[in-house]
């Protein structure tokens, strides 16, 4: 009876080591789509002229209050 059983025992555990892969890969693609996504949320969020020192009103204010 044992040489009967083995080749569905084998059987199983190719099947069981398909699956595993399956299921791997299945993750790294749902966490590589999720990285790609937010990776673009954080380049839109900024603007292409703001580079470098700004004079924005409250450095203005600043230098009047500082009597640079």
């Amino acid at each position: 009876m044992k040489n009967k059983s083995q080749p569905n025992d084998q059987e199983r555990r190719e099947f069981i080591k398909k699956s595993t892969l399956v299921g791997a890969g299945a993750a790294v693609t749902a966490m590589a789509g999720t990285a790609a996504i937010a990776d673009v949320g954080g380049a839109t969020s900024e603007k292409p002229g703001q580079k470098g020192y700004q004079l924005s009103p409250h450095v203005l204010a600043y230098y009047k209050s500082a009597d640079i």
